[in-house]
């Protein structure tokens, strides 16, 4: 039998605020144990939450950026459980209720057509703490997280590959990192991914009974749970036995999923109202200026790339990947007024040392302005390409201006007919083995002394002169 997947997403976006959801303790990272807790979020007696303006805002941006409907009114629930690292046994969130519902994104899987993927809801919760294994004898539990804001953006059942799940993912942690409310680093789990997985015959209209398989943080581990997952379920009906509805986990080491516990339904967690917050209300006047506040997104800046500055789709993907990035490569192009030299140098040279050493767009030591100078040096032949990227390692280096430092080391590009006349002579008196090559036919000598020529003149040679004496000199 043939065999549909059928998976849909919940997103974890730990929003980038300073102070926690319901106190003001703060978010940062990495801080020693339980040094960033107050009662409120260690639960104690009597300690009452107070909502962070904040993160309802970033709510509404996320919902507006992914087509939701906002709702005038919602309400926050008390999810109930116990765990160690939930220190009041339930965790408040937002059930029957949320702030954000029915948006959709449309995705595009390449060689396939596009396609919309619906999303059910968002809506905000607080993070549990840690649990810190391998103390001695026991364990330790770490609060600093708990309290922490998140928004769960929970997607519809329409996902039919792996594929298709990644490319959502990364256009939501595209959204979510362009609109500044979170980092978007996955490593320390500020976006990561619940994915439920089931398998139905091809062509029933009855889904399989699903497995959730719990915080995977990459798309890399995404993309191979969900195909693991998709062939242990086949595997498994094939040989006649049945799917249970459980929560696995993800193992990076073996490319497997196991087994954690059986699926919790709605009901288990025993959802009410939450008596210690009053139901939130947004005035459509908030809503109205939140929409014109949005930064412009990744499609629509992708888009403009294209029609106004007249770059390639791939150009424009590749620019758009990231805010900053783009934000570098706009304001180069606005000054070198050379948008697609400017794409050439963002995605080459300055791509590549970054990625040489490490680093960031936004510790690049180049600013835009000085990397748009060194186009200008280009344009106006006082420079070439090769030597441009002597001159930007130069500027990388000692953040000087591109003119100074071709001044400073004798780069400016020679255009003089007499001194490059001078070398080609003696080139080709030095290979008149090659001259009677090429002028037997075997014109691929040609480069061979071009190559000569910039090698003797130390790259400062103008090409296209070399080019026209090389050829007039050779045919003569």
């Amino acid at each position: 039998m043939n065999y549909q997947p059928v998976i849909g997403l919940e997103v974890h976006v730990q929003l980038n605020t300073r102070s926690k959801i319901f106190c003001g303790c703060s978010t940062r990272f990495g801080a020693e144990p339980n040094a960033h807790t107050c009662p409120v979020c260690l639960g104690l007696p009597g300690a009452l939450p107070v909502l962070n303006r904040q993160v309802v805002e970033s709510a509404i941006m996320a919902g507006l950026a992914t087509n939701c409907a906002i709702a005038h009114k919602s309400i926050f629930a008390r999810k109930n459980y116990f765990y160690p690292d939930l220190p009041k046994g339930y965790q408040i969130s937002q059930f029957e209720q949320p702030i954000c519902e029915k948006g959709w994104l449309d995705i595009q899987v390449e060689g396939q057509p596009p396609k919309r993927i619906g999303i059910t809801r968002i809506h905000m919760e607080e993070d549990a703490g840690k649990l810190v294994h391998g103390l001695g004898n026991g364990s330790g539990v770490d609060l600093n997280r708990a309290g922490t804001p998140l928004l769960e953006v929970v997607s519809e059942p329409d996902f039919r590959s792996a594929d298709e799940a990644v490319a959502y993912l990364k256009q939501l942690h595209q959204i979510v990192t362009y609109l500044g409310i979170c980092d978007g680093n996955m490593e320390e789990g500020s976006f990561r991914c619940d994915a439920n997985v089931s398998v139905m015959p091809v062509g029933s209209a009855t889904f399989g009974t699903r497995a959730e398989i719990k915080n995977v943080n990459s798309f890399k581990f995404v993309k191979a749970a969900i195909e693991y997952e998709i062939t242990r379920q086949i595997d498994l009906l094939s040989d006649g036995g049945t799917v249970v509805q459980e929560t696995r986990l993800f193992d990076p080491a073996t490319g497997t999923t196991r087994s954690m516990r059986g699926k919790e339904e709605a009901h288990d967690y025993r959802y009410f109202p939450d008596p210690d917050l009053v139901p939130l209300v947004i005035s459509a006047e908030w809503v109205e200026r939140t929409k014109k506040e949005l930064p412009e997104l990744p499609d629509v800046k992708r888009q403009r790339f294209i029609t106004e500055l007249g770059l390639s789709e791939y150009d424009a993907e590749v620019l758009t990947s990231s805010r900053s990035l783009a934000a570098y490569f706009e304001e180069t192009a606005a000054v070198a007024h050379n948008p697609k030299a400017a794409a050439n140098w963002v995605m080459g040279e300055v791509t590549r040392t970054l990625n040489d050493r490490g680093l960031a767009i936004n510790s690049c030591p180049v600013p835009p302005r000085r990397l748009a100078d060194l186009l200008h040096l280009i344009d106006k032949g006082a420079i070439s390409n090769n030597i441009a990227k002597k001159v930007f390692e130069a500027m990388w280096q000692s953040g000087k201006e591109p003119a100074a430092i071709v001044e400073e080391q004798g780069m400016a590009q020679v255009s003089d007919t007499g001194a490059i006349e001078a070398a080609i002579d003696q080139i080709l008196a030095a290979n008149q083995g090659q001259v009677e090559e090429y002028r037997s036919g075997k014109e691929k000598v040609f480069g061979f002394f071009v190559g000569q020529v910039m090698r003797a003149m130390k790259g400062t040679a103008n090409p296209a002169v070399v080019n026209e004496l090389l050829l007039n000199k050779l045919k003569g």
